[in-house]
């Protein structure tokens, strides 16, 4: 609170100070008094004096009143003053006293209204109700034993009630208006830690999504890349055909993959929303037929099923999905399967929904290592619950990989 006080601090009751930043002060006790403090202690100090001073003065040329018990009232009063000093450490127990001395001398009245004022300020209306009322209801006996020659009785008794409640009720809006401050404060801080929240959760997901974007984008092509300058680098001595080929293969892929990579960063620099910027850069399912012959061109041997009569039927969301879980599949059998025919088998009818089925025997030769995360089918998982479906994968009973995939497509929401 210090930093946030700035140079008002010392405008601020220590009070205050506390309950906006309990930490303010040493081992989180409260602060020490601030410049406020000094100057009101200094002045509910006064004003008990003075109060002090009148009641004394008239008290002491009292003819009714023997001396020595004008002068106990006195020394009472007196050291009742001093205990002002001591309000804010023990409002309670200062309160509780001055309940029970004021009732005895006359003189200490003024530190009584201090006390009382000082519990209504930091203290629940609880401690008040009891503490104020026992006060209140010895007022009507201590002028019945001690009646004001100046006032009839019931004067006397109206204006010190008047005087204790106009006390107590200023103390109380005192409180309320500290109690709003730090209310509104702590509403700051939780609407600052909730934007807080919201912007750490916006930047997690918006990485989550150019991360889910690039690996969908480029692992498919980067993977072809390395496959064949793999091929290359082990295979020195293949024909001139195959070295020409899969040289135009890293060419191609190589180029298709820094073009999806400037229309990425191209869409994230523009700021378009996301779902124009997955219409724009995602394939749908038509693209389907386009990347089954980009992996046989590339020396996959792969076998399509495809019963959709419609690919533009699908819905775009899950037509995407259905790609990328294709694309993500392909990806992995040409890195753990080489040289394996895969089989991949797509139906579906609206109001059914889309299934998918991509599988692969056991590789037939030792695969070459391909860096790879490891979050592809934990991605693809995520991407087909989102979409309302699901998927499935594991290794087949002759030691094959399978993925299995559904997708909703319609409105009826029926899972087979």
């Amino acid at each position: 609170m210090a930093s946030e006080a700035g140079p008002r601090r010392w405008m601020l009751p220590s009070a205050l100070l506390h309950g906006l930043d309990p930490d303010s002060g040493p081992d989180g006790r409260p602060p020490r008094r601030t410049a406020r403090d000094w100057v009101v202690d200094s002045s509910c100090f006064l004003l008990a004096v003075l109060l002090f001073l009148a009641t004394a003065a008239a008290l002491l040329q009292h003819p009714d009143v023997p001396e020595g018990f004008a002068v106990a009232d006195v020394v009472i009063g007196a050291l009742s003053c001093g205990t002002v000093w001591l309000r804010r450490r023990w409002p309670v127990g200062l309160a509780v006293a001055m309940v029970a001395v004021s009732f005895v001398s006359s003189t200490a009245g003024g530190a009584s209204l201090v006390a009382l004022f000082t519990l209504a300020v930091h203290r629940p209306f609880r401690y008040v109700a009891w503490i104020g009322g026992v006060n209140l209801a010895l007022i009507p006996l201590y002028y019945w034993v001690r009646p004001d020659h100046d006032l009839p009785y019931a004067g006397s008794v109206v204006f010190a009630v008047l005087l204790a409640v106009s006390v107590i009720g200023w103390g109380m809006f005192v409180r309320s208006k500290r109690l709003l401050m730090l209310s509104l404060r702590e509403r700051a801080r939780r609407a600052e830690a909730e934007a807080r929240l919201r912007a750490e959760q916006a930047q997690r997901l918006a990485r989550e999504a150019i991360a889910r974007e690039m690996h969908d984008v480029l692992a498919h092509r980067l993977t072809l890349l390395s496959v064949h300058a793999g091929a290359l680098e082990f295979r020195p001595d293949a024909p001139r055909e195959e070295i020409v080929r899969a040289a135009g293969v890293i060419r191609e892929s190589a180029h298709e993959a820094l073009q999806d990579l400037r229309e990425i960063i191209g869409v994230l620099r523009a700021g378009e929303s996301e779902d124009t910027a997955d219409e724009r850069r995602q394939p749908t399912l038509a693209a389907l037929d386009a990347l089954v012959a980009e992996s046989r061109e590339a020396g996959m041997k792969v076998s399509l099923d495809h019963r959709v009569a419609d690919p533009a039927a699908v819905p775009a969301s899950v037509g995407r999905t259905a790609y990328r879980i294709a694309q993500e599949a392909l990806t992995n059998a040409r890195k753990h399967a080489p040289g394996a025919e895969v089989t991949l088998c797509l139906t579906g009818t609206p109001g059914d929904g889309l299934t998918l089925t991509i599988g692969n025997p056991p590789p037939t030769t030792e695969p070459t290592p391909v860096p790879g995360s490891g979050q592809g089918l934990i991605g693809l998982t995520e991407r087909a619950t989102l979409t309302g479906g699901r998927l499935e994968h594991g290794s087949t009973a002759d030691g094959g990989f399978e993925i299995r995939a559904w997708l909703p497509w319609g409105n009826t929401g029926v899972t087979p």
